[in-house]
C-alpha cells in the first residue's frame, strides 16, 4: 500500500513550480520581416515611381530652300494621277471564257486581255453566211431567167415587125424580160444586204474578244472566268462592268489643289520640287503643266497639274506628294529667304505667344528647352519660322498643355502612338 501511495504522488503536477524559460527570438523576426518590407517598397519606387518624363512625338527642322538652291514661293500637297488610265470592258454582255492578264503586268495596245464566250455571235455569224449564200443563189437563178427571157423578146422582135406574130404575145415576153432584169437587181441587192450582215456578225465574233487599247500597266483584274461582264451592268450588282483597268505609267503625272489665296503664285512653267511621301528623301524635278482655269467653291482651291521629269517604278498612281513650288532666278537685289520651315504641330501658344520645344536628348529621353518664336509664311503643313529655331534642331509635335521648360521627355518610336 506505501508503496503505491508512493507512485501516486509522483505522478501529481506541482502546480507551484515556474514554467520553464522560452526563447525570446520573437523580436528578432518582426525586424526582418520590417526591413522586408522596407526594402521591397523601395524597389517598387525605383521602378514605378521614378519620373521617366513625359512622352512625345518629334520632328527636324528643315532649312529654307530648294535642292539647288532655289527658294520656295508655295508648298502644297497633291497626288499622283495618270492621264491615260481606263477600265477595259467588253462592248458586248457575256460570259467570260478566259482571262489572260494579272495584276502588275505589262501588256502592249492590242494585246488580248480576256475572251467571252462566243457561242451566240458563231451562231449569228453561221446564220448571216447562209443568208448570203442563199441570196447569192436566188441572184443566180434570176439570172438565168433573165438570160432566157431576153434571147425570148430578142426572137419575138423580128417576127412581130412582120406580123408573124401576135403584138401582145410580144408584149408578154418584153414584161417578162423587164421583170426579171427587175428580180436581177432585187437579188444584187439583197446579196449586198446579206454581206453586210455578216460583216456585222463578223464584228460580233470580234467584240467577244477584250484587247487593250493601249500600252500599259495593269493595276486591277476585275472579272474572273465563268463571270457575266456588261458595259451597262444590265444584270445589277452580280454583273462585272469591266475585265480590268490599265494605267500608261509614261502619263504619270501630279494634281496639286493649291489655295485661291496663293494661286498667283503659280505660273506655267515654273520649277518644281516634288517628294513622295513613300520616299521623303528622293527629290523629283517637275514643272508646271497648266493651271486649271476652274475653283472648287467649296474647298476654295485651283488644281494646278505638275510634270514629273523622272519617271521611274516606284512612282505609281493615287501616292501623296508635297510640291514645292520654286523660283527660280530670285529678282536682282533679293535677299535669301531668312528663318527655317517646322512643322505647325510643333508650334505652341504659351502666354500670348508663340513657341516651340526643342528636344535636348541623350538617347530616348531628354529634357526640352522653350522657345519664343517669331513666324513667317505659312509653308503648307509647315510654317516659316524668322527666328527662335535653327536648322536640325528637334522640336516637340502637339505638345501638351502640362509641358514647361526643363520638363523630362521621352522620344516615341517611329510608329509608336503617344500614351
Amino acid at each position: 500500500m506505501n508503496t503505491n501511495a508512493e507512485l501516486l504522488k509522483e505522478l501529481r503536477i506541482d502546480r507551484k513550480a515556474a514554467p520553464p524559460p522560452s526563447p525570446r527570438r520573437g523580436p528578432w523576426i518582426a525586424l526582418a520581416v520590417v526591413v522586408v518590407l522596407l526594402l521591397a517598397a523601395g524597389a517598387a519606387w525605383a521602378i514605378l515611381g521614378r519620373d521617366r518624363g513625359v512622352e512625345v512625338h518629334v520632328a527636324t527642322v528643315q532649312a529654307l530652300g530648294g535642292a539647288d538652291g532655289s527658294s520656295s514661293v508655295l508648298d502644297a500637297t497633291g497626288y499622283v494621277v495618270a492621264r491615260r488610265m481606263a477600265t477595259v470592258s467588253a462592248k458586248i454582255t457575256g460570259k467570260v471564257r478566259e482571262v489572260l492578264i494579272e495584276e502588275g503586268q505589262r501588256v502592249e495596245e492590242g494585246q488580248v486581255m480576256a475572251t467571252l464566250d462566243p457561242v451566240d455571235a458563231d451562231a449569228q455569224r453561221a446564220l448571216s453566211a447562209a443568208q448570203l449564200s442563199a441570196a447569192r443563189s436566188e441572184a443566180g437563178s434570176v439570172r438565168a431567167q433573165l438570160v432566157q427571157a431576153e434571147a425570148e423578146a430578142a426572137r419575138l422582135a423580128p417576127l412581130a415587125q412582120r406580123q408573124l406574130v401576135s403584138k401582145s404575145q410580144y408584149d408578154q415576153a418584153i414584161a417578162q424580160r423587164d421583170s426579171l432584169r427587175a428580180q436581177l437587181l432585187t437579188a444584187q441587192r439583197n446579196i449586198k444586204v446579206a454581206g453586210d450582215a455578216l460583216a456585222i456578225s463578223d464584228i460580233g465574233v470580234d467584240n467577244t474578244i477584250v484587247r487593250a487599247p493601249f500600252a500599259g500597266v495593269v493595276t486591277a483584274k476585275a472579272a474572273q472566268p465563268g463571270e457575266i461582264v456588261s458595259p451597262l451592268s444590265a444584270g445589277g450588282g452580280f454583273t462585272r462592268t469591266g475585265i480590268g483597268t490599265i494605267v500608261d505609267m509614261d502619263s504619270l503625272e501630279v494634281e496639286v489643289d493649291v489655295g485661291e489665296s496663293f494661286i498667283g503664285r503659280v505660273q506655267p512653267k515654273m520649277p518644281v520640287e516634288a517628294t513622295l511621301n513613300a520616299y521623303p528623301d528622293w527629290k523629283i524635278p517637275a514643272e508646271v503643266i497648266a493651271i486649271i482655269p476652274a475653283a472648287d467653291r467649296g474647298k476654295a482651291t485651283v488644281k494646278v497639274r505638275v510634270a514629273l521629269k523622272q519617271k521611274d517604278p516606284r512612282i505609281v498612281p493615287d501616292m501623296g506628294v508635297n510640291v514645292r513650288f520654286l523660283e527660280k532666278e530670285p529678282p536682282k537685289g533679293a535677299q535669301a529667304p531668312r528663318g527655317v520651315r517646322a512643322p505647325k504641330a510643333a508650334l505652341a501658344s504659351r502666354d500670348g505667344g508663340d513657341v516651340a520645344f526643342v528636344v535636348q536628348a541623350d538617347g530616348e529621353s531628354g529634357t526640352v528647352e522653350r522657345r519664343a518664336l517669331k513666324l513667317g509664311a505659312p509653308l503648307g503643313d509647315d510654317r516659316q519660322v524668322l527666328s527662335g529655331l535653327s536648322a536640325g534642331e528637334t522640336v516637340v509635335l502637339d505638345p501638351p498643355a502640362v509641358l514647361e521648360d526643363g520638363a523630362k521627355v521621352r522620344v516615341a518610336k517611329a510608329g509608336e502612338s503617344k500614351s
